[in-house]
């Protein structure tokens, strides 16, 4: 496997770039904005000079990993070699079907086509193509290149090659795959947003404010970040589809979204991405 074609030039798509091509994998990073791509290239180029400037890695290494990137606005011409693609875009449905119905026509028939969301069901994302065998969930973490965790998740036609295939992958780029079963959410995140919801429900039904939220769970708790504080990093679009995706897909109620979370979305306070979520970043 030489070339590895990730769709997205995003927070999670370039993350997933910069990783592969710092493994020697020449990467094709095929996103429909030229702008999203020079953002991208330059987000990458910005996380290697501060491994650099930490001494993990050389100035030689960053230049190798940037020459492993070739930039893309088309993706039959991204993937016409590609032996793995990555999807990385939008945390929305109809967009991933649309982009998988593509990708199983324009790819190569050996293709293994894999997708990064943190919620949707792999097996639906599957049936859309002719090569379900194929089709398999690769949850990365944020940031990408930092993050140890890669959530490997099987659609109901994975084949156990494609998955054996993907899990030596995904350790060969120094990451710690854990496999799981294809249900809304996986382990990560039917466990991680609840959480989020619930700390947004205490803030709603004024409880407490929210520095004084994320303080009990940094300090009592050893989070590292608070909830409220992690979901204007995650995004609070992004909480609120996985919220509705798991909603959705276990028709209990325990997984509804806080109306001040709808509400905030609405308003296009989306955290970290907007200048403002719970907290201002202005």
């Amino acid at each position: 496997m030489k070339n590895i074609a990730v769709i997205g030039a995003g927070t999670m798509g370039n993350g997933i770039a910069h990783t592969f091509a710092q493994f020697g994998y020449n990467v094709q990073l095929i996103d429909i904005s030229e702008k999203s791509l020079e953002k991208g290239l330059a987000t990458i180029s910005k996380n290697l000079d501060r491994m650099v400037a930490k001494e993990k890695i050389s100035e030689a290494d960053k230049e190798q990993t940037l020459n492993n990137i070739t930039t893309y606005t088309s993706i039959k011409e991204g993937v016409q070699y590609a032996s793995l693609v990555v999807e990385a875009a939008t945390e929305n449905i109809d967009l991933k079907l649309k982009i998988f119905k593509e990708l199983d026509e324009v790819c190569p028939e050996d293709t293994i086509l894999a997708t990064n969301t943190s919620s949707i069901s792999i097996t639906q994302i599957a049936a859309v193509t002719n090569r379900p065998e194929k089709v398999i969930g690769m949850h990365f973490m944020n940031p990408v290149p930092i993050m140890k965790l890669v959530e490997i998740i099987r659609g109901y036609n994975t084949s156990d090659e494609v998955n054996d295939f993907i899990v030596d992958l995904t350790s060969k780029i120094k990451k710690v795959p854990v496999e799981v079963n294809d249900y809304p959410g996986f382990v990560a995140n039917r466990i991680l947003m609840p959480m989020i919801n619930e700390s947004i429900e205490t803030l709603y039904n004024g409880v407490a404010g929210v520095k004084e939220i994320d303080t009990v769970m940094k300090l009592g708790m050893a989070h590292p970040m608070g909830p409220l504080q992690l979901a204007d990093f995650i995004g609070l679009d992004v909480c609120l589809s996985i919220l509705n995706v798991m909603y959705e897909g276990f028709k209990n109620p325990k997984y509804a979204p806080c109306p001040l979370l709808v509400n905030m979305v609405t308003a296009g306070k989306l955290g970290i991405k907007s200048g403002e979520g719970f907290y201002d970043y202005s």
